[in-house]
């Protein structure tokens, strides 16, 4: 298949070329290991960081009163990129956009082992923005916090010389395009699943153990009621019974 975007770069006035070399520029003159630290994180660290956002997301949703609400939209995180990666496939094919350093061996690659990979879109710029769009719909100060994380990917992606700035902004268009049009699809399946979660053994990984088993801590209400019934006398007058939220429901 004829390659799309495989001279992009090529002119010395191109932006995408342009910013690439800037930021790679930065790695030549650099000491070696913060060159080895950058390629480290570009190719574990951040994704270890935003798994640990993610992990965080899930026990703060977990002791939300719309608990299972909540670790539906957790759970869509991953189910996202996964449907990204997927999606890049194809697109990475048609594309067919070669390594930036195949085209211009001056650049300075700090990670090796990329040759035979394409460059269009960023796996891990996808990756990220996936984490940080999905979790800003559930929690926007750890979706803020994965989203910073996603542009560090982005920087460090081009640092080591591995993608155009092109790359990582198809990454980062592909991921938001996923999480978002088929967000009320997967909440339609994984909402109905998690609430059947909460009704089974696997309950403490949809509801932490500390929540009401209802909205509003509805099971604590009927038991107060009794409990001030016992402490009335038997000769005192009882007052009409107020009506707990259950019945308010019913």
């Amino acid at each position: 298949m004829p390659t799309l975007l495989a001279d992009a770069g090529a002119g010395s006035g191109d932006p995408d070329l342009g910013l690439l070399k800037a930021v790679n520029g930065l790695a030549a003159d650099a000491p070696g290991w913060l060159d080895s630290l950058v390629a480290w994180t570009a190719e574990y660290g951040i994704l270890l960081g935003l798994a640990a956002l993610g992990l965080t997301a899930w026990l703060v949703a977990r002791r939300r009163p719309d608990a299972p609400v909540a670790v539906a939209g957790v759970l869509w995180a991953p189910l996202a990129v996964a449907i990204s990666e997927l999606a890049n496939l194809p697109i990475s094919q048609l594309v067919d956009r070669p390594r930036p350093f195949v085209s211009h061996p001056e650049l300075d690659v700090l990670v090796p082992g990329k040759e035979d990979t394409l460059s269009f879109v960023s796996d891990h710029s996808a990756m990220s923005m996936g984490i940080a769009v999905a979790l800003f719909l559930v929690n926007r100060r750890l979706g803020l916090a994965a989203g910073a994380l996603a542009l560090l990917q982005g920087f460090c992606r081009l640092f080591v010389g591995v993608h155009y700035p092109t790359d990582v902004i198809g990454g980062y268009a592909l991921a938001t395009a996923v999480v978002l049009l088929l967000a009320p699809i997967a909440m339609a399946v994984l909402v109905p699943l998690c609430h059947a979660l909460s009704r089974t053994a696997l309950r403490p990984l949809v509801v932490a153990r500390s929540v009401a088993a209802e909205p509003g801590g509805r099971r604590s209400a009927a038991p107060a009621g009794r409990r001030a019934g016992r402490r009335r006398g038997r000769g005192e007058p009882q007052p009409e019974r107020e009506r707990a939220p259950e019945d308010l429901a019913a």
